[in-house]
């Protein structure tokens, strides 16, 4: 495990800080700072892209009832859990329900493995299914937000479609453009050099994203503090209600607790970066929407550490 990576949470979190202060003392970077946040999460989306094969989405249907059941909970239990939690805890705060169904209903397709590792889960059965995760959240995005929030607020399809086509299109053709070139030009090892180095880069250019948004929109966050201490007690919520739920749901199906490891942390860990880059090009004059995406993961990723702690001293207790 890399510095970076072991120290995920603390960097978020200084990264936060650098941007407010940035934005505090620089009125340059508080006025134009935003316009980088999607390049810098773009990029980030075309890392994770050359990692991820398309092809190999048939590998998610080696264990069915694992596949299975990551599924159903991650687009038909979380989404309908997440709604009623928004309407039930923000009922009114319109910007806050869509950054928190927004964050919610996308499956992780990167740390997720890392936390699996550290608890001693099955890694290469949770990964099988990130391509499986990848392409239905991206579909299906755009359809929870118009079946919650389609009476709510008043958006163009098109103008979501489009920030898809984006953020998310853009980066998946151009790295499987470049994956195709470097096999044809007989480069691969130093596409895998580079690979190696991946999720330290997709990191960094995760925490200059964040530098960016909180540079542009510090000010907005430090008048709306209320809003992270809004966003904790409900996303104690759902990881307490998730890591139950998927737990019993493995213990029922009787997966070997190894994979009982891989479902909890891949119905658990969330996908903040991808519905960051749909929030900004969607909800450009709501940044509140975004800040949550941004909030989410400070949160987050201490309870994704804790339970990987939990599960890892339950797994050498069998």
């Amino acid at each position: 495990m890399s510095f970076l990576t072991k120290f995920q949470p603390l960097f978020i979190i200084l990264s936060a800080l650098i941007g407010i202060i940035a934005g505090k003392t620089s009125s340059f970077l508080e006025r134009y700072s935003g316009n980088f946040i999607e390049i810098f999460l773009m990029l980030m989306l075309f890392f994770i892209f050359l990692n991820v094969e398309i092809k190999e989405i048939t590998a998610s249907f080696s264990d069915l009832r694992f596949s299975l059941s990551a599924l159903i909970i991650n687009f038909i239990i979380t989404p309908l859990f997440t709604f009623k939690l928004a309407k039930l805890f923000l009922a009114g705060q319109i910007d806050l329900q869509i950054g928190f169904i927004m964050l919610i209903v996308t499956p992780c397709t990167d740390w997720y493995l890392i936390f699996t590792g550290i608890a001693k889960g099955n890694v290469l059965l949770g990964a099988s299914i990130l391509p499986l995760n990848l392409i239905l959240q991206i579909i299906l995005l755009p359809v929870y937000l118009m079946l919650f929030m389609g009476t709510e607020i008043s958006f163009e399809i098109s103008k979501i479609i489009h920030s898809i086509l984006l953020v998310l299109i853009v980066p998946l053709i151009t790295a499987n453009t470049v994956k195709m070139i470097v096999n044809k030009i007989n480069w691969k090892k130093h596409l895998d050099k580079l690979l190696k180095k991946s999720d330290d880069i997709q990191f960094i250019l995760l925490c200059t994203a964040i530098i960016s948004m909180f540079a542009s929109q510090g000010k907005l966050l430090l008048d709306n503090i209320i809003l992270f201490i809004k966003l904790l007690p409900l996303l104690l919520i759902f990881f307490v209600f998730i890591f139950c739920f998927s737990f019993f749901a493995g213990k029922l199906l009787k997966l070997p607790f190894k994979n009982i490891i891989s479902l909890i942390f891949t119905t658990s860990a969330r996908n903040s970066p991808v519905s960051l880059a749909i929030a900004v090009v969607t909800f450009p004059l709501q940044p509140v929407v975004s800040l949550v995406l941004v909030m989410g993961p400070l949160i987050e990723l201490p309870i994704l550490a804790i339970n990987s702690i939990i599960l890892k001293q339950m797994g050498k207790n069998k």
